[in-house]
């Protein structure tokens, strides 16, 4: 198929946030338009980090499968940010992107044993009693793989890396000093050329779709994605409508790409169940595994079919509103940027900017348990 051409004060404490959700719209960040780039990427990365703190008891726990996805949102939320902000932040900043990549595969393996338990749950909620029954050992085969994933990632999360990458970010995300320095470069210059960075790459990633794309080759554009719904999302509050409607447009977009990608994850998995010679699953389990392999197919075809529909959305009138306004609100800033010193000169008197505040840090070295 060929596809066609919470928002965190600096300082705020974890308790004060609100819950942050991939189906609702990313609030923006208060004075994000008169503030610096650099203040922008320390508040983002504070905000996440507290969503971290506030998630990661529950993910720990197991109860509720959404504290698990919401941590990995906030490790992905900061990864993100300082990628968009690699220009302005700190060289010890940016060294800890590499750690958010190794965190998100630790938690990648039981986050994927939740979705794959949710999906059958789902599927056999449609079916008579009898031919559910025979689900009941594929699910306690699946709920000791969660186990045990649940085991690895929780001493993963105790390890001193993992501790020492959070401590790093809390720490060096709360020196505001140098983003309220009259030469420090406004957000409203930086973001606008960001976002329409990501958009390029996005475009281009999804062109280069056919009939023969991998599915490596959809999660490169479903990485695209979230890479230009990230960026939007810290300047949602410049940007305005426009950008509202594009994210809503962008959460479409993923939303297809996610539910292709589960299900052919499922399919794989439920194969190498079946292969597995440790396996002793009964012939009627087997043969609804089969059953169940073959229902994930149709919904991988399903989700590429509105791709194309969902794509369309964000390259079209969507994106031309938000580029049009991004332009605006760039060219308001030309003034602004002009009084901005040369490099090397003297900096001038007292320039109105946010003051640098009293930030404590929000991760505190210690390991939580359960």
């Amino acid at each position: 198929m060929k596809v066609p051409a919470e928002d965190l004060a600096p300082g705020a404490t974890p308790g004060g946030a609100s819950a942050e959700s991939p189906a609702t719209p990313h609030p923006p960040t208060p004075r994000a338009q008169k503030g610096s780039a650099l203040q922008l990427a320390l508040t983002e990365l504070r905000r996440h980090l507290t969503a971290w703190m506030r998630h990661e008891p529950g993910a720990r726990l197991g109860a509720d499968p959404e504290e698990l996805h919401q941590l990995r949102v906030a490790v992905r939320r900061i990864e993100a940010t300082l990628g968009l902000f690699k220009h302005q932040l700190s060289p010890r900043l940016l060294q800890a992107r590499h750690g958010a990549k190794g965190v998100l595969r630790t938690l990648g393996t039981a986050r994927d044993c939740d979705v794959q338990l949710a999906l059958l749950e789902r599927y056999c909620a449609e079916l008579p009693a009898a031919e559910r029954a025979a689900a009941a050992p594929l699910q306690t085969r699946l709920e000791e793989e969660r186990v045990r994933a649940r085991s690895k990632m929780t001493r993963a999360l105790d390890t001193e890396v993992t501790r020492h990458w959070l401590e790093t970010i809390s720490l060096a995300s709360a020196d505001f000093t140098a983003a309220s320095e009259p030469t420090a470069v406004p957000a409203v210059q930086v973001l606008p050329e960001r976002v329409r960075g990501r958009f390029k790459k996005l475009k281009k990633q999804v062109r280069k779709l056919n009939a023969r794309s991998t599915m490596e080759d959809y999660h490169a554009v479903r990485r695209r994605a979230k890479q230009l719904r990230y960026a939007l999302e810290c300047g949602a509050g410049m940007f305005g409508k426009p950008a509202d409607e594009m994210l809503k447009a962008l959460r479409r977009l993923q939303d297809c790409l996610g539910a292709q990608q589960d299900a052919h994850t499922a399919k794989n998995r439920l194969a190498s169940i079946v292969a597995d010679p440790g396996s002793h699953l009964p012939a009627d389990t087997v043969f609804l595994m089969g059953r169940l392999a073959e229902h994930h197919v149709k919904e991988t075809a399903r989700a590429r079919k509105d791709l194309a529909a969902a794509w369309r959305r964000v390259r079209g009138r969507r994106w031309k509103a938000l580029s049009a306004k991004m332009q605006e609100v760039s060219e308001k800033s030309q003034p602004a940027a002009a009084k901005l010193p040369p490099s090397g000169a003297a900096a001038p008197g007292p320039v109105p900017a946010p003051a640098a505040p009293e930030v404590a840090p929000v991760f505190a070295p210690r390991t939580v348990r359960h």
